[in-house]
């Protein structure tokens, strides 16, 4: 077993709190999902967001979806002019098994555009 990161991202449609929770929530479960990750295989999760998002922390979702004994923590962005808005992007340390390079990083929704060379999105 290694310590490795995952990164993920999302782009959300609207700052609306219900709307940032599921967006957040169903990053989280791909990434989990995308790796074969437990929840006893989680170390800790940052999230950031861009300066456009503040209508709720991401971590609530986490929350949410029973990662009560991760430490999870929030951050904003830096405000850069062409960044991609309403992005959502998470680090995730886990333990796996692994090698980095079948470590397989999530990008949903309009933050496909982030990282096309992960997402098949050329």
């Amino acid at each position: 077993m290694a310590v490795r990161a995952i990164r993920g991202a999302t782009q959300l449609e609207v700052d609306e709190r219900e709307h940032l929770l599921e967006r957040s929530a169903e990053l989280v479960k791909a990434v989990l999902e995308a790796n074969d990750l437990g929840h006893e295989d989680l170390i800790s999760i940052l999230f950031t967001v861009t300066p456009d998002l503040h209508s709720e922390f991401p971590a609530v979702a986490g929350r949410q979806i029973g990662l009560t004994d991760v430490p999870l923590m929030c951050m904003q962005e830096i405000d850069v002019p062409h960044a991609l808005p309403r992005v959502v992007r998470m680090m995730v340390h886990a333990e796996s098994s692994r090698s980095r390079e079948k470590i397989q990083h999530v990008y949903l929704h309009g933050a496909v555009a982030l990282r096309p060379d992960l997402t098949g999105a050329q």
